[in-house]
């Protein structure tokens, strides 16, 4: 139903009737605001793969091992991923506001010269979604890697222990290799999860304060275009744009990153 209204310019009430062809999605991709909000989108998904995916497998690698307290550490690590994603919005808008308390905090021990406005300030604002978002969702990648660290036989780190290999050379050599597949399927979440912020950015910005502040993302471009707009048509284009890119994404790493993967867990029937 998007892709039919995509081609009408509707205000969301009756029957389409004002048929415009393609030119809804003319405009989006000649707007530069969809195409910053693409941008904006394209960074949270390199900063996503590049700050989680390493953080998480150190987390899960030190939380693999046996220690007190590893049970606690686990819950806590996994509690943000679980809080609704306008509670997270609300507690860090409060925290990072001008008289908020990060602030405060760098007042008091003697660093009000790195106070900021966190949120307002566009070279500032999309690392500070970008905090909330390893936040949020580092928990989710720490939990995904130690459960793909409990199918490594403990068998082939002794052997490599007793050929003389270190810890870390076994890391290396023998647990990211078969840790693989599951950072792949991770990074595959991730992405398409970056292509579809919404929550976080709309809660703490808003549709119109999320552009001057350089953190809007196209699920937000699309609401604020749309819906608020009143512009239904229009709206539903950039829908499909979304859907789009999110597909053609999704196959070409399916087929040049998680083919491999696929292949071996698939066997021929036996007649």
């Amino acid at each position: 139903m998007a892709g039919y209204y995509g081609f009408f310019d509707w205000s969301g009430y009756g029957i389409p009737t004002e048929f415009v062809g393609l030119r809804n999605y003319e405009l989006i991709l000649t707007d530069n605001a969809f195409l910053e909000a693409m941008w904006h989108n394209g960074f949270i998904l390199v900063m996503s793969l590049i700050l989680q995916g390493p953080a998480a497998i150190g987390i899960a690698l030190l939380l693999n091992r046996k220690m007190r307290g590893r049970d606690l550490i686990r819950v806590l690590i996994f509690v943000p991923y679980v809080i609704s994603e306008v509670i997270v919005a609300i507690g860090f808008s409060l925290m990072l506001h001008p008289t908020g308390a990060v602030n405060d905090v760098l007042d008091r021990i003697g660093l009000g010269g790195l106070a900021m406005d966190w949120l307002a300030d566009p070279d500032v604002a999309i690392w500070s979604l970008m905090l909330i978002l390893v936040w949020k969702y580092i928990g989710f990648a720490v939990i995904l890697m130690l459960a793909g660290l409990q199918g490594i036989p403990d068998e082939l780190r002794e052997a490599a222990a007793i050929d003389g290999a270190s810890y870390w050379r076994t890391q290396w050599h023998i647990t990211l290799p078969l840790l693989g597949p599951t950072i792949r399927i991770w990074a595959f979440l991730s992405i398409i999860g970056s292509l579809q912020v919404f929550d976080l950015v709309y809660v703490i910005w808003g549709q119109y304060v999320a552009d001057i502040a350089g953190t809007s993302t196209m699920a937000t471009y699309m609401v604020a275009n749309g819906r608020i707009s009143g512009e239904y048509g229009y709206g539903s284009a950039v829908a499909v744009v979304i859907f789009l890119i999110s597909l053609v994404i999704a196959l070409v790493y399916q087929r040049y990153v998680l083919r491999r993967d696929t292949e071996g867990a698939l066997t021929e029937g036996v007649a």
